[in-house]
Order: structure tokens, then sequence, then C-alpha cells
């Protein structure tokens, strides 16, 4: 993946923070240890002189040196021990003197074994989103805030009267739950209807919860999405948009219809919707075309996996937005 110059220095920049703060940490400790407790110090510090015991029977000729490091190695084994029987009488953590890095499989370098560490590829992957993120003009909102009372109802949906209050009150519901109960099993939302009815509104508020929990999170038009891909895929732009939307645990596709019709466009909307599904990542798409409006504009290939192996949320009702003009309501 080719991230930007801006994502690389962020997380080479977080990498530089933790080391610092578990060196920092651990600078503490030995400090408090050696004046506190001069014994255990004595300890410590012997441990530490281990490097320079087996350098200098490495290079000595004047004994048997395989004897001597087993030696060497028999007693740092004890001190170590002492070491932890100490730390543990003084009611200290055992690993009070052991620098600890967020990351113990590099030490917070963000290289392991000649290797980009697993911790670095995850840092460069959540400021991707990050800056991704930046860009949207959604503002991200809070289920609380969705107000039921602006659908009516009594609402005549294809020659049958429905009760849409009734109905997004359970879409309200469901998404709060998906949101609380979102994993990496979760499925894929299509959520479809007029504009005005809050599909926007709800995937902004599952988006909210989910980035509060610690999972990243990518939200945007579909638009914006594929203006970003189109640029980097010609060298106009750089970065990675398409393979930072392909590794985010939830991607939100806003709007899906409202972007200029192309064979380039169409083909990476079914990258993203057919690579998610195949690596097992949910997708939230909402769009405010009718399913004969989709089927006119995409092809079967993305229209039989948005209503096949997506979970279908319809809102019905009156713009919400047409709603609050009438009443001099601008919010």
């Amino acid at each position: 993946m080719n991230y930007s110059t801006e994502v690389i220095n962020l997380a080479y920049g977080e990498l530089e923070r933790r080391r610092n703060a578990a060196v920092a940490l651990h600078d503490m400790h030995v400090a408090e240890i050696k004046e506190k407790y001069p014994e255990v110090y004595s300890v410590y510090s012997a441990i530490l002189s281990t490097k320079d015991r087996l350098a200098e029977v490495i290079f000595s000729k004047n004994q048997d040196v395989r004897k001597a490091i087993e030696r060497i190695r028999d007693e740092n084994l004890s001190q170590q021990q002492l070491l932890r029987d100490m730390l543990r009488a003084l009611s200290l953590p055992e690993d009070y003197m052991i620098v600890k890095y967020a990351c113990p499989l590099c030490c917070d370098t963000g290289v392991r074994g000649g290797n980009r560490c697993e911790c670095l590829t995850e840092l460069l992957d959540r400021y991707a989103v990050q800056k991704l993120n930046e860009q949207c003009k959604i503002k991200l909102a809070d289920f609380s805030d969705f107000d039921i009372t602006y659908y009516p109802e009594v609402y005549e949906y294809r020659g049958k009267k429905i009760n849409a209050r009734e109905m997004m009150a359970e879409n309200l519901k469901f998404c709060i739950d998906y949101a609380k109960n979102f994993s990496m099993n979760s499925p894929g939302l299509f959520m479809f209807g007029g504009t005005g009815l809050g599909k926007t509104f709800l995937s902004s508020c599952i988006a909210k919860e989910l980035l509060k929990n610690g999972f990243s999170v990518a939200f945007d038009s579909i638009q914006n999405y594929l203006r970003q891909i189109e640029n980097e895929h010609f060298g106009r732009s750089e970065g990675d948009t398409l393979q930072t939307l392909l590794n985010s645990d939830l991607v939100i596709l806003d709007d899906l219809g409202s972007e200029f019709g192309s064979s380039f466009n169409a083909s990476a909307i079914y990258n993203i919707i057919n690579s998610r599904l195949n690596s097992g990542k949910p997708t939230v798409v909402s769009s405010n075309l009718s399913l004969e409006e989709l089927s006119d504009k995409y092809d079967d290939r993305i229209i039989s996996r948005l209503t096949g192996m997506f979970y279908t949320v319809r809102f019905i009702g009156e713009d919400i937005r047409q709603i609050k003009r009438r009443k001099g309501l601008f919010g």
C-alpha cells in the first residue's frame, strides 16, 4: 500500500512517542529502586553487566570459554530469579525493572526481523483512515438526536398505508444494536429510500459509536471517495484511498448513485464492495435511489451483492429537510 508522507510521519512519530514513554517510565523505576532499595539495584546492575562479562570471556584465551559462558548464564538466571523475588517482596511487579514497550515484538521501532512490524502497519492504516475522514464534510451525530416524530404514523407507500414512525423506530433500534454489538462478523448494511429520511444521519451515528470504541471507520460520500481514487490512480495526488477502504474495519459509502457514471467508477465501486465481502469486512452503503433506479444504473454484479449479501434497511416517510423548512427549522 502507498501511504502518504504525512501518514508515514504520523505513524513513526507515534512509535517514537511510545518508545520514549516506555524508556522514561523504565528510567524512573530504576532511579526509584536505586534510591530506596540499593540492594535490589545491586542485583539489577549485576544482571546488566552480563553482556560485558560474556564479551570478556569470548575474547579471553586463558580459560575454557564454553564452561565460562555456562557459568555466567547460570549466574544470570539465578540473579534474574532473585530480582523477581526481591521485587515481589516489595509488592512490586516482577517486571518493574524491564522496559515495557507497547509492542514487545519490535520494541516500538516498527521493524521486526528486517520487515515492517504489524504494529507499524496498524498505525499506518489507522492514520490513513484518519486523514481520509478529515476530508469528509459529513458531521458525525448521536443516536439520541434522531427524532422519530418527523415520521408520520400513517404514510402511503406504493399503494399501502404504513406506519412510518413505527418502522423508523425499528430501524433506529436496529442501528443502535448494530453499533453496540459490532464485530468483524457483522453483516453489511444497505440503506435505501428517498432523500432526507435519515440514512446519512444514522450511518454517521454508527460511525461515531464505532470510532469511540476503537474501530477504524472510513465514512464519506461515494462521490468523494471515487474522486480521490481516480486522482491517485492517475498520479494527480499521493496516497492509496482504495487500499485504505479495503483495510478499514468498517467502510460507509454514503449516497450511492450520486457519482458520475463511468466505467472507472463502476469498476471501483464493485472492487470495494466485492473485495470487502471476500475478506469478511462489513460495509454500509446508502442510496437515495430505488432498487429499480439502481438496477438501471449498475450491472447485476453490484445489485446482486447489495440485495443478496447485505442486510437491507428501508427508509420511508417525508423529506425531513422539507418538513423543517416548512416549520422554519433549518437544523
